[in-house]
């Protein structure tokens, strides 16, 4: 087994994390929400096939806690996803923190082979519920906070 020395490894690296920071600025250059826009609530991250965190942008760390059960979900709904593709999912039984952090999941690929998962998890201001904002106090149901996405296909190619 070869390794890289310490200089390639290094730059590597950086080259590995600026992926989800990008991915951070883009959101953020197209978000409305001022959630996303101005209070950077959004997380960002690069995984492997198997659900292992490859690389993650310095935002939210709480994001990123859920993030991997969230992509192994995504893998074992949908085994057969194809570039293009993206799934939602904000259940909190299936990888999602709260209601109203909704990550998108993207498969990448290389010469036609699945390669990772590119993720972003961004919070909304409402997603449904018994009162304005989401997720009231005196709720007893997950569906009384507000909707709850299992793994879905959002995108098709």
């Amino acid at each position: 087994m070869s390794f890289l020395d310490p200089v390639t490894l290094e730059v590597f690296k950086h080259l590995i994390l600026a992926i989800p920071e990008e991915m951070g600025a883009n959101l953020r250059r197209t978000a409305f929400s001022p959630n996303i826009k101005e209070r950077l609530d959004e997380s960002c991250a690069l995984f492997d096939p198997g659900g292992r965190l490859i690389g993650q942008a310095e935002h939210i760390p709480v994001h990123l806690g859920a993030m991997p059960s969230a992509v192994q979900a995504v893998a074992q709904d949908f085994p057969e996803l194809r570039p293009g593709d993206q799934v939602i999912v904000n259940d909190p039984y299936r990888g999602g923190s709260h209601l109203p952090d909704i990550p998108l999941i993207a498969p990448f690929f290389w010469k036609g082979k699945l390669k990772g998962y590119a993720v972003n998890r961004a919070h909304h201001a409402d997603v449904g519920g018994k009162t304005p904002g989401s997720m009231p106090g005196h709720s007893r149901t997950l569906d009384e906070e507000g909707i709850v996405i299992p793994p879905t296909l959002f995108a098709r190619a």
